[in-house]
């Protein structure tokens, strides 16, 4: 077996695009640096909600916002801390989501594909352009796809989304492993079936 790929990265999305101005006026709760690091990270929070398949994927993500912004000056460990604890309240408002979601009835089903108010935003054209990796992400177990989610939606490390699951650095390399090889297989046979 090969080894997983690995992302290039200098050091994350986050220590490319915040300064260490903008990070600590954010950890001291100055609004300007909240600005910055909403700026910087809903993006990639966005993201993960989409790639979880969350109907409301913009509205979770500004409650994430409104639960990280009085507690930003309660963060430790710079930037790989910051990221953290932002993935961590998201995961938790995710979880709380998909309780919420099994105990409320639902009434009518919405269509987006019937709704023409609807254009497509720079964040649907991205993850458009992935050709389906969404639907094929769905057809993991659920640990698999959180884990694969989190790693390169998120671009958190292993020890980090072994805090954010609860889980140990292993599991999540096993995790990571079988859920890579099982979207290969699934890639290979979707190829395999439009040739």
């Amino acid at each position: 077996m090969g080894a997983a790929p690995r992302a290039v990265r200098k050091e994350s999305l986050l220590a490319d695009q915040l300064s260490d101005d903008e990070l600590s006026a954010a950890l001291a709760g100055d609004p300007s640096g909240f600005s910055a690091v909403y700026t910087v990270m809903s993006p990639a929070v966005l993201g993960y909600f989409r790639a979880k398949g969350v109907d409301d994927a913009e509205a979770l993500t500004q409650d994430v916002f409104v639960d990280v912004l009085p507690k930003l000056g309660n963060v430790t460990g710079g930037r790989t801390g910051l990221r953290t604890f932002i993935f961590s309240v998201a995961h938790a408002r995710l979880v709380d989501h998909y309780r919420r979601s099994e105990r409320t009835p639902q009434l009518a089903e919405y269509d987006p594909l019937n709704d023409a108010r609807h254009s497509a935003s720079a964040e649907d054209e991205a993850l458009g352009s992935l050709g389906g990796l969404s639907h094929t992400l769905s057809r993991l177990n659920e640990e698999q796809r959180e884990v694969l989610v989190l790693r390169i939606v998120a671009d958190l490390s292993i020890d980090q989304v072994a805090g954010i699951m609860g889980k140990t650095p292993g599991a999540i390399k096993q995790l990571q492993r079988r859920g890579l090889s099982a979207l290969r297989e699934l890639v290979t046979e979707k190829d395999h079936a439009a040739s």
